[in-house]
Parts: C-alpha cells; sequence; structure tokens
C-alpha cells in the first residue's frame, strides 16, 4: 500500500512537472493587448499615486494599463474612458508591486521593479458612480514585461454596462439562463461526484481538485502545446478519466482491500485533496489566466434573454453529455452493474461479478464528467488553481439537496443551486457572497426532509 501511494505521487509530479514546462513558456500568450494606436502618456504614476502625479522616466519600466468603456461609446464610435479607478499589480508570487488610479483618459501608468510577468486586478469598489461590471467581465489581467519605460500595455476590454438600463425582464431572463448555464456545470460534477458515491460509499472531498485538472489540463494543451480550446477540452476529459482510473487503482483499492472504513477514507481524500491544490499551485501560480479562444464574445439577442456562442455550446454539450451519461445508467450494463455493487457489494462478488473493476469504470466515468465541468467552466469563465475548490461546496450542496447517491436527485439539486446563485443578486445579494443563498435553501429544505428532495434508502449509481 504504501509503495503504490508514493508510486501514485510520484508520477502525479513527474506528469504534472511535464506538462507545467510549455506552460511557463506560453503562461502570458494571449493575455496582453497592445494597443495599435495609443498616444504618448504624458503623465506616469508612482505606486499607489494617480498617474498625472509625476512625469514619465522613459528609464524606468512600468506597466501602462487602459481602461475603456466598451457599450459606451463617443461621437467617433470609440469606447469611452473610465476614470478614478483603482489598479493593483502583483508579481507571480502574489506580493503587491505598485498601485495606480486611471486618470481622465482612462490610463494607469505603475512602475514595476523588473521585467517579468506581473497580475494586474480592478478593484470593483472603485468603478464610478452608476457603472457596475457585467457577468462576463475580466477584473484580472497578466501582462508580460518585456519592454523598458512605460511601453508595457494592457487593455481592460470590460464590457462596463450603466446601472439599470435595462429592464427586470431582460436582467431576469439573462440571470435564468445564467443559472441554467451554471447550474449544468455544477451537475456535471455532481453527477460524478453521485456516482462515485453509489459505488464506494466515499464522499470525495478531493472532488473539487478533479474539476481544476480539468480546466488547468485544457489550459496546458491550449496555451502550452498550441492546441485548439475544443481539441484542448476533449484531451483534458479524456485524461481526468484516466487520472481517475490511476487514483482508484493505486489509491483507493489497496484501501477497500485492507478493510478501511468510510470515514477513514473520507479523511484521506481531503489530505489528498489539499496534497493537488498544493501542487497545482505550485506548478500554475497563483494568478488567474484565459484560454487563447472565445474569452471576449458579443452576446446576440435570442428573444427576452442574450447569449454568447460559447454559452450556448456550454449548455448543448452539458446537456447532451448528462442525457447520454442517465440514459446509460439507466438501460446499460454497467449501469445496472454499478446498482448492483452499491446496494451490496459482497453478493455482487459472489454472484461472480468484477466488483474492482466495476468502481473503477465508476471512477473512470466520475471523474472524466468532473474534468469536462472543469473543461466548460475555464471557457466560461477562466482559470485559476482554486476554481475547483470554489464550486466544491455547492457540489456537495447540489448532491445533499437531490438526494445522496441519486443521479436524478444530483441534477435536480444541481440546476436549483444554479439558479439561485445567478438570481442571487438580482434581488439586492451582493456578487461576491450570492452562493449564500443557495446554502440557506439547503439548510430549510433539509430541515424538512432530511434524505434531500429526491432521496430514497437505495442509491441508484
Amino acid at each position: 500500500m504504501g509503495s503504490r501511494l508514493l508510486a501514485l505521487l510520484a508520477s502525479l509530479l513527474v506528469a504534472l512537472v511535464a506538462l507545467a514546462l510549455p506552460l511557463a513558456a506560453h503562461a502570458s500568450d494571449g493575455v496582453t493587448e497592445t494597443p495599435s494606436s495609443s498616444p504618448t502618456p504624458s503623465g506616469a504614476a508612482s505606486p499607489g499615486a494617480s498617474p498625472s502625479a509625476a512625469p514619465v522616466d522613459p528609464n524606468v519600466t512600468a506597466i501602462n494599463v487602459v481602461l475603456r468603456d466598451e457599450s459606451n461609446l463617443d461621437d467617433e464610435g470609440n469606447p469611452t474612458p473610465v476614470p478614478s479607478v483603482t489598479l493593483t499589480v502583483t508579481d507571480d508570487g502574489g506580493g503587491d508591486v505598485g498601485e495606480g488610479v486611471t486618470d481622465a483618459q482612462g490610463r494607469a501608468i505603475i512602475a514595476v521593479p523588473a521585467k517579468g510577468t506581473y497580475t494586474v486586478s480592478l478593484d470593483e469598489s472603485t468603478l464610478p458612480e452608476g457603472v457596475e461590471l457585467d457577468s462576463g467581465a475580466r477584473t484580472e489581467i497578466e501582462i508580460a514585461v518585456r519592454l523598458d519605460g512605460p511601453n508595457n500595455f494592457g487593455v481592460f476590454p470590460i464590457g462596463v454596462v450603466s446601472a439599470d438600463t435595462a429592464s427586470f425582464g431582460d436582467k431576469f431572463g439573462d440571470a435564468l439562463v445564467s443559472g441554467v448555464k451554471f447550474g449544468l456545470i455544477v451537475g456535471l460534477a455532481a453527477l460524478g461526484l453521485s456516482l462515485i458515491f453509489g459505488a464506494t460509499g466515499l464522499s470525495n472531498f478531493a472532488h473539487g481538485e478533479l474539476i481544476t485538472l480539468g480546466g488547468l489540463l485544457t489550459y496546458v494543451f491550449n496555451q502550452g502545446l498550441g492546441l485548439s480550446v475544443i481539441l484542448a477540452g476533449v484531451v483534458a476529459t479524456i485524461l481526468s478519466g484516466v487520472f481517475g482510473y490511476g487514483q482508484d487503482r493505486l489509491l483507493w483499492r489497496p484501501l477497500r482491500h485492507r478493510g478501511t472504513g468510510v470515514i477513514a477514507m473520507m479523511i484521506v481524500s481531503i489530505g489528498f485533496g489539499l496534497f493537488l491544490r498544493s501542487i497545482y499551485q505550485y506548478l500554475f501560480g497563483g494568478s488567474t489566466r484565459s484560454l487563447s479562444q472565445y474569452t471576449n464574445q458579443e452576446r446576440r439577442d435570442f428573444g427576452p434573454v442574450s447569449l454568447a456562442d460559447k454559452e450556448i455550446a456550454i449548455i448543448l454539450v452539458a446537456v447532451v453529455v448528462i442525457a447520454v451519461t442517465c440514459v446509460a445508467m439507466m438501460r446499460a450494463r454497467l449501469g445496472k452493474a454499478m446498482r448492483a455493487v452499491s446496494d451490496n457489494p459482497a453478493l455482487s462478488a459472489s454472484s461472480g461479478m468484477r466488483v474492482d473493476g466495476v468502481i473503477s469504470a465508476a471512477w473512470v466515468l466520475g471523474t472524466a464528467l468532473t474534468g469536462l465541468a472543469g473543461v466548460l467552466y475555464a471557457v466560461n469563465s477562466q482559470v485559476n488553481f482554486q476554481m475547483g475548490f470554489k464550486l466544491l461546496l455547492l457540489v456537495f450542496a447540489a448532491v445533499t439537496l437531490g438526494g445522496f447517491g441519486t443521479i436524478w436527485g444530483a441534477l435536480f439539486g444541481s440546476m436549483v443551486i444554479g439558479i439561485v446563485v445567478e438570481m442571487g443578486p438580482l434581488f439586492g445579494v451582493p456578487s461576491s457572497i450570492k452562493e449564500v443563498g443557495a446554502l440557506v435553501i439547503l439548510i430549510l429544505i433539509l430541515l424538512v426532509r432530511p434524505q434531500g428532495i429526491l432521496g430514497r434508502r437505495e442509491r441508484i449509481g
């Protein structure tokens, strides 16, 4: 058991290091944007000061950031600048390097100590009154500083929109569609968690890191190896399934054969999750990065709602995959075998069924579905080493709300969670804590129905 666990950890480290080599060379590709026609800045900002507070020193290496309102055009059709917004620069280690405030032209020049890659973060609380960011806006960009002087440009192409310009009906429709989209992403991960729990009885607290794995692998194959996002996502999903098999074969199966209890295995999953998260942070870094495609897309109106092409693709892919999985679980031999193993592993083994093989299949399918959730989440937003960990509580909430171990319960709970989370800000819930509403509903329902909405005594895989 010990040698197998060491082999698992060693193979994981070797694989991640190998994947991280191209990532390091291309970490900033497709992120830094250099304006084609930018006026020569007339003022430079020292950290924490307005850009017009001091003259430009051409010998001082600096980041030249421009903030534009894409939804508010001037007479010539150009985006208008957004002044008085605070921008903070951090290095690869997450340490603060400097701070600046945009001037009347929406520009901030922030000195940096040396050339390298930096992350520029926008403080939403400093946006002018009556202006807010839409749901697809980026609040962080990476800038590769390679030139001397204030010649390292970065543009925030954020689609800022004036507050209260849309009707409540339009906001409601957009929030509902966003909730369905988010619920489907959570549903894929919840379905994977439910399959693993149904076959093994294990509440896997490392499940969030499996979501992150899908997103990070997509980024590595896209930005690091130059594959298209679609092809990178397919490869990431397949490799996630392979990782699920290796995880079961080298870690969970030996623990089962030793008679390790479910509680002890759950504690092991907590430690395994912490280990994976630390590896991700060490190799990927603490910054948030974007894929090379589908980052900024215009939304098209479809009646009362507006959707970008990538959002339509996310919804269609998730619906098709979930439908195929559910049909397979109900009619295919694998689904029947999983239900049999879930109900009585000893009886299944005595009847000639390969219990370990069925459980490994559940791990492969569950991890592949979870990795696909990470792929779609990366396409929908951005990639970060904590992206799956931030979703873990919502995934568990969805599975618990619908009923642990039931595939239909996991899907129903995910849709409830997704819609409530996205509609929270519409009813006054701050965006920073919009997940609270879903967790409150979870508590209220469990007080009335502890087994969940669709929960029942037997698990169905």
